[in-house]
């Protein structure tokens, strides 16, 4: 596996991002291109925004007038991405994630807030990988037992009171 670069910027003031969410965020990616045996170099940009950003953006770019967790904006179809001229590296896409949609979603499930943007950081790399979960089935099951694997490999499985909502 090549260089890894996670780019992480925070464009929301209501939640303080709590020490070690940015290098578990980039463990968390690093741990998924490892299980996919992802065999270059890739960059990522995650982005922390408020719930009336991620509003909006699902309303955009999804037709969804609604809050979310997190959005996935791949940057590559069937294997094929961008590449960084500079440094080779193929671009991965973005992620953005509410911080305070992870918090309710970390009370509500009864785990950490780091669990929670753990698990939503896996969730949106398998995307940007190519997984899709919309249509169910087999699909959603194969992308959630590698989203508790890479949860599991980090220290962080679900709890005995964690449900699929």
């Amino acid at each position: 596996m090549g260089k890894i670069k996670v780019i992480i910027s925070n464009r929301q003031k209501q939640v303080k991002i709590p020490t070690g969410v940015r290098m578990l965020i980039r463990r968390c990616c690093h741990a998924v291109l490892q299980m996919e045996e992802f065999p270059d170099a890739a960059e990522i940009s995650v982005t922390f925004v408020d719930n009336e950003q991620i509003r909006e953006m699902n309303r955009q770019y999804r037709e969804k007038d609604a809050v979310t967790d997190v959005l996935s904006f791949p940057m590559g179809e069937e294997g094929h991405y961008d590449v960084n001229h500079e440094t080779g590296a193929k671009i991965l896409g973005d992620i953005v994630l509410s911080v305070p949609r992870a918090m309710e979603q970390a009370g509500m499930y009864g785990h950490s807030l780091e669990r929670e943007i753990g698990y939503l950081t896996a969730h949106s790399m398998l995307h940007l990988l190519g997984y899709d979960h919309e249509n169910g089935g087999l699909a959603r099951v194969r992308m959630r037992e590698k989203e508790e694997l890479v949860m599991s490999q980090l220290g962080l499985p679900a709890s005995s009171s964690y449900t699929d909502a």
